[in-house]
């Protein structure tokens, strides 16, 4: 097939054209998270299904939550930024298994969740700073007669894939020399389940997650959180490494919901009021801990 040349003139004005058209998904990423939303006019949020108070699904099975009500701020901030007046948000429910692969290959964008901002996982992935602290705990039956770590001797503990809590218990002075047999479930809930009907005598956790799950029991009077705390936490939104631009604008939002008192605000709406899809209250105080993460925002891991 034999090809025209084309004259400068043409050559100019096929260069202007094809500087007015989209970026590709590929050339967006290149260019950052703010890119290939400009490109795509979306944003696509990882959100957890039963992380109860921070990211979870209503009785609709929308996506809710204090983490997702965060992200929608940023959201609001991203339209001001490029300019776009709308801005379709798309959901992609994720896991602790497949969060962070899911986050690194950009198939979401920012995780609404309830992920621990870890060290050794910032060589993977970026955290805004800290949108809760929180206690390593675990939850039982109320009339187990488990008080401690050491009361799990010859027990099965269940935790959720994904997560450090078996690691942290190991780690435990009391937990080194346990013999317990560990099981680990899907999620928060089939976690929680596995408890319930006696297939494991405990479950290990973030506090604040185990609240959730008994606030939303079929009997939450049966059962309790108890024992020393494993480590102190911080939760944190995700998103992708290496994205200074995207960070900075998470980061002055954060920040600037912590400064105005924003962030108190959708706190107690989330853990202090009654939330759906039952209107039920987790009752969980802020603490001293989350306070500070308000009065010095900080992304720095633990």
């Amino acid at each position: 097939m034999a090809f025209a040349r084309l004259s400068p003139f043409a050559c100019a004005a096929l260069m202007a054209a094809c500087a007015l058209l989209p970026l590709t998904t590929a050339q967006a990423q290149e260019g950052g998270t703010l890119a290939k939303v400009k490109a795509s006019g979306a944003i696509t949020f990882g959100y957890r299904e039963s992380s109860f108070g921070f990211s979870y699904l209503d009785a609709s099975l929308k996506p809710v939550g204090y983490s997702i009500d965060i992200c929608m701020r940023i959201v609001d901030a991203i339209k001001t930024e490029l300019r776009m007046p709308s801005l379709e948000v798309r959901y992609q429910a994720v896991t602790s298994a497949n969060r962070i692969p899911l986050v690194a290959n950009g198939t979401v964008d920012i995780e609404c969740g309830s992920t621990t901002n870890l060290v050794e996982r910032q060589k993977q992935v970026a955290f805004s700073p800290d949108i809760f602290r929180y206690n390593v705990r675990m939850l039982v039956k109320a009339d187990s007669g488990i008080k401690d770590i050491a009361d799990l001797q010859g027990k099965t503990v269940v935790t959720t894939t994904g997560t450090t809590s078996f690691r942290l218990l190991r780690e435990a002075d009391k937990g080194k020399n346990l013999e317990v047999t560990n099981v680990a479930a899907k999620d928060h809930t089939e976690s929680f389940l596995l408890v319930e009907n006696g297939r494991a005598q405990a479950f290990v956790l973030d506090d604040i997650l185990l609240a959730g799950q008994i606030a939303n029991a079929r009997s939450p009077k049966d059962f309790k959180i108890t024992g020393e705390s494993l480590r102190t936490e911080n939760q944190s939104l995700m998103l992708r490494k290496d994205d200074p631009e995207f960070k900075a604008l998470v980061d002055r939002v954060v920040g600037g919901m912590m400064k105005s008192g924003e962030m108190e605000k959708l706190y107690n709406r989330w853990f202090m009021s009654p939330i759906p899809p039952k209107n039920i209250n987790i009752n969980y105080p802020l603490n001293a801990e989350t306070r500070d993460a308000f009065a010095n925002p900080s992304s720095k891991g633990i």
